[in-house]
C-alpha cells in the first residue's frame, strides 16, 4: 500500500464575494479545478464590516455547495421555500441541480464569523436533477474522540463515527480534525480519489518526504495513494476532504457549472427570462 505524499502546497488568495464578504480562496484559483472540487473558500473575521453584507439572492446550477460554520450564524432562504438558520458547527450540503436561487445572510451584527464553503461538481446525468438538501446540526454530528485527536465526520467514516452523507456519487470524505501536538492522524484513503487537506491553524507534517513548512491557512493537495499520515508539530486543526473524480469536461459561467458552453448560455437565458427555477 502506497504512502500519500504532498503534491502541492498553496497559499490562498484574498478575495471577496457576495456583497463584499472577505474570504481566502484556494481551489477555484490555482488549481482552478481539482476534480470533483470546483472551489474552496474560507470566510472569517471579527470585523462585522467584512461580512455584514452577506450573500444576497443569487442563482446556481450544476453544482453542490457545502457550507460548514465553525463560528457565527447565517440565515438561509431559497426559491424552493426553504428557510433555516445555521449556527456554529452546523453544515448545509446543497445539491443545486437544475437550478436554485438562494441567499445566505449573517444573523449577527457583531462577533466572529468563521466557516468554509466547498463547491463540488455534479456529473452531467445529475446536473438537471431536482435541488436537494442535507442539513447537519452540530449536536447530531458523529464525532470520534480519543487522547490524541478529535474527528468530526461530515461525510465518510472514521473508526465508529460515520457521517450522514451516504450513497453519494463521488464517495466523499469530509473530516474536521483536531490533533494534539506531537501526535499523529492516520487514515486509509481510496487511491482512486483526489484528496486535500486545508490547514486551519497549527503546523503539520505529511508523509515521509521532506517538504516546506506548513502552517496556518494552507491548502495541501495530496498525491493519490492509500496511507495518509499527518503529524502535528503544534496543536493543529485541519479539514481532510476527498472525492472520486467525475472525469467530464466542464464549462464555468459564474455560479453555473455545466458541460458545454451552450448549457451555460441556456442557464443564463433561463435566469433572465424567469424560467430558471423548475
Amino acid at each position: 500500500m502506497s504512502d500519500i505524499e504532498i503534491k502541492q502546497i498553496i497559499n490562498p488568495i484574498l478575495a471577496s464575494d457576495g456583497a463584499g464578504v472577505k474570504l481566502k480562496r484556494s481551489i477555484g484559483v490555482e488549481p482552478n479545478y481539482f476534480d470533483p472540487f470546483l472551489m474552496l473558500d474560507e470566510f472569517g473575521s471579527e470585523n462585522k464590516d467584512d461580512y455584514i453584507g452577506g450573500f444576497p439572492p443569487h442563482p446556481h446550477r450544476g453544482i453542490e455547495t457545502v457550507t460548514y460554520m465553525l463560528q457565527g450564524e447565517f440565515e438561509h432562504e431559497d426559491s424552493t421555500g426553504a428557510k433555516g438558520r445555521m449556527s456554529s458547527g452546523d453544515v448545509q450540503w446543497m445539491k443545486t441541480g437544475s437550478g436554485i436561487i438562494h441567499s445566505e445572510m449573517p444573523a449577527m451584527s457583531e462577533g466572529q464569523l468563521h466557516g468554509f464553503q466547498l463547491w463540488i461538481n455534479m456529473p452531467a446525468k445529475l446536473k438537471m436533477s431536482k435541488p436537494d438538501y442535507i442539513y447537519i446540526d452540530s449536536d447530531k454530528m458523529s464525532v470520534h474522540k480519543d487522547d490524541e485527536k478529535k474527528v468530526k465526520v461530515i461525510a465518510g467514516k472514521f473508526e465508529k463515527a460515520e457521517g450522514p452523507v451516504k450513497g453519494h456519487n463521488i464517495e466523499p470524505i469530509y473530516f474536521d480534525v483536531e490533533l494534539i501536538k506531537d501526535k499523529e492522524f492516520n487514515f486509509k484513503l481510496l487511491s482512486t480519489h483526489n484528496s486535500f487537506i486545508y490547514l486551519i491553524n497549527g503546523e503539520i507534517e505529511i508523509g515521509t518526504k521532506n517538504h516546506e513548512k506548513i502552517k496556518d491557512s494552507n491548502l495541501i493537495l495530496l498525491e493519490k495513494g492509500e496511507n495518509l499520515n499527518v503529524r502535528a508539530k503544534s496543536k493543529s486543526k485541519f479539514l481532510l476532504i476527498s472525492g472520486k473524480p467525475i472525469n467530464e469536461e466542464i464549462v464555468r459561467g459564474g455560479p453555473f457549472v455545466m458541460n458545454t458552453k451552450s448549457e451555460i448560455l441556456q442557464a443564463v437565458q433561463d435566469y433572465h427570462n424567469g424560467t430558471f427555477v423548475k
